[in-house]
């Protein structure tokens, strides 16, 4: 799919699509963080129908910063690809994120997980989905595994199973919220 050039109106998909969001946080009120995403979301357009329990979860890449609070929401919209993840990005703007260091602390991250069935690769503005790193984050799986445990990887593998081998490698780094 090619990307809409900066400054273009969004465009509606074809129909109404079902979509995976991943929502963080790791600074302030983290579950407030989350629940304001979710109506934000809302107002943009994206009707959130499910959320899984929220997970305090290990930092990844950068270790030295506080633990965050994870959480997967599906969802339906009719925004295409790039005009979703313009929306988010507004979103997580208006909710204080600022600009920082890859995998450093912020107080929201939303990542757009799964478009129906759809592989989208865009340059501008930068957009892969499926997300590249979903299959390798437990932070991500085991909240989405809450709301699609039928999901299998590319390479037909189940959901838990890919969990099972992440848990194996790195150990436990999810944890039901509240503890």
């Amino acid at each position: 799919m090619n990307g809409e050039g900066r400054g273009a109106a969004p465009r509606a998909a074809e129909g109404l699509q079902r979509v995976y969001l991943g929502l963080g946080s790791n600074l302030g009120d983290r579950a407030a963080q989350l629940a304001a995403a979710v109506a934000a979301l809302e107002r943009a357009g994206v009707a959130v129908r499910r959320r899984s329990p929220l997970y305090e979860t290990r930092p990844v890449g950068v270790v030295d910063q506080p633990p965050f609070l994870n959480a997967v929401a599906e969802a339906e919209t009719r925004l295409a690809p790039p005009a979703l993840l313009a929306a988010v990005k507004a979103i997580e703007r208006a909710l204080g994120r600022v600009p920082g260091p890859r995998w450093g602390p912020r107080a929201i991250d939303i990542d757009i997980l799964l478009y129906g069935d759809a592989r989208v690769i865009c340059r501008e503005p930068w957009l892969e989905i499926p997300h590249p790193r979903l299959w390798e984050r437990q932070f991500v799986l085991v909240p989405l595994a809450d709301l699609r445990p039928d999901l299998r990887d590319p390479d037909g593998v189940p959901i838990a199973e890919r969990l099972a081998r992440l848990r194996a490698a790195e150990g436990e780094g999810v944890w039901p919220y509240p503890l």
